[in-house]
């Protein structure tokens, strides 16, 4: 299994102290009290603007990032990020329109640009992701906000800190 590596440092422009990160970090104000560039040198990671995995979430892959918060419309620093296992093999997620589970309910096994469209739901509020690791954006073709999905049931997208927030698109994280 090939490991992912990030490497992020005070400044931009890759300049200050840095920090590198082979595994997920829940806080990473211990390593260092600001983060305004990173590169990413092998795998893909998500990152947040609050720790434990909290607050907004970007998805980074391969690549430098001299001034990401620019790049990014980011308004916050990195606080914490999780790598991203790399998954071969089929991907599947149930999406559902209510919370727990209820309502209409549709499988998904490929990229999804727009429910409304494919499904006629214009609403997703819990999931199940049976295969592979997702990311789901807040608008249709991949954009406004997002967060990732690992396998598992994701009962209420609201207690998980995403209250206000609509699934309109989907996306399988590939090895890219």
């Amino acid at each position: 299994m090939t490991m992912g590596k990030i490497i992020f440092y005070e400044d931009r422009n890759f300049q200050g102290r840095s920090y590198e990160c082979m595994s997920d970090c829940s806080d990473m104000s211990s390593y260092l009290s600001r983060c305004h560039s990173c590169k990413v040198e092998s795998g893909c990671f998500m990152v947040y603007d609050r720790p434990n995995y909290m607050g907004n979430q970007y998805f980074m892959r391969r690549g430098e990032y001299a001034d990401y918060m620019s790049m990014m419309g980011m308004r916050d620093c990195i606080r914490s990020c999780r790598m991203i296992p790399m998954h071969r093999g089929q991907f599947r997620m149930k999406i559902y329109e209510r919370e727990n589970f209820g309502g209409q309910s549709h499988e998904l096994m490929d990229d999804c640009d727009n429910i409304m469209d494919r499904y006629r739901m214009n609403d997703c509020q819990s999931c199940h992701v049976m295969d592979g690791h997702w990311l789901m954006y807040e608008q249709p073709n991949y954009r406004g906000r997002m967060m990732y999905m690992r396998p598992g049931e994701y009962r209420s997208f609201r207690d998980m800190g995403m209250s206000g927030m609509r699934f309109m698109s989907m996306k399988r994280i590939m090895d890219m």
